[in-house]
């Protein structure tokens, strides 16, 4: 009997130790995806081996890119610098932004492929000594990120765009208007030259009018002044005929009767 139930007992004895010593399943960690105005970010502490203050950086998305981005009092204005996953280094740009405190690091496919399979991010150069953090969760984390980004940065173009069409819309009716106020402008303006001409003219000739007419009178003054005098010329002709002259007989001379 005992060899009977001996090989059950052994097969039951071998799988309880094997479930015993099975290792227990990694925890899955829950990525934080926070929205920004054109991208999305997800924020990861590392920590060192003093225990210290940790150091945040973030992993930035607008769909189509990856970025590291994070802080540090000193820093180049480009470098080409090392973050190691699960032992291994991968290099990336790293450029400072208008920040001199901030700074972006485009990630590679290869690097991003590297973070997809998890394990431990480790940034030498961050802190005065290594810091690191668990990547556990990363490849959901990763593609939520880039969902994220993607309709962030849609919406972003989309509020954008329609932005530059409004502002477009609204030049174009600025524009409109001004051209419109400055051939009004230019209407008025000829308008009113044409009536100060024509006021010029009118004004002209009433003075010439006026000059003419004084000559007139002038002249009709003059000829009924010629009339008159011709008429009292005839008149005298006429009336007081010229007296014919007599001549004085030479030292004939009758002196008045005071000077006898």
């Amino acid at each position: 009997m005992f060899k009977g139930i001996l090989p059950g007992a052994v097969a039951a004895a071998m799988l309880a130790g094997s479930a015993a010593a099975a290792p227990a399943p990694s925890p899955v960690f829950s990525w934080i995806i926070t929205p920004d105005e054109d991208s999305c970010h997800t924020d990861i502490e590392l920590i060192g081996k003093s225990l210290g203050d940790p150091a945040i950086i973030s992993l930035v998305s607008d769909g189509e890119h990856v970025l590291l981005r994070f802080s540090k009092d000193e820093m180049p204005k480009r470098a080409f610098l090392a973050i190691d996953i699960n032992k291994r280094p991968y290099s990336n740009l790293l450029t400072r932004m208008e920040n001199p405190k901030v700074a972006d690091m485009t990630l590679s496919d290869e690097t991003l492929a590297a973070l997809r399979k998890g394990g431990t991010l480790l940034i030498a150069w961050l802190a005065d000594q290594p810091m690191t953090a668990s990547l556990a969760g990363s490849d959901q984390g990763l593609n939520d990120l880039r969902v994220c980004g993607a309709q962030v940065a849609t919406q972003y173009r989309a509020n954008i765009t329609a932005k530059q069409e409004a502002q477009s819309r609204t030049d174009a009716e600025t524009r409109a208007k001004q051209l419109a106020d400055e051939q009004l402008a230019a209407v008025r303006a000829q308008k009113e030259a044409a009536e100060a001409e024509a006021a010029k003219v009118t004004e002209e000739t009433r003075h010439q009018q006026v000059q003419d007419e004084a000559l007139r009178q002038q002249t009709a003054d003059v000829e009924r002044q010629r009339q008159a005098e011709e008429q009292r010329q005839e008149y005298l002709r006429r009336y007081y005929p010229p007296q014919p002259a007599y001549p004085t007989q030479p030292g004939y001379y009758r002196p008045y009767p005071n000077e006898q």
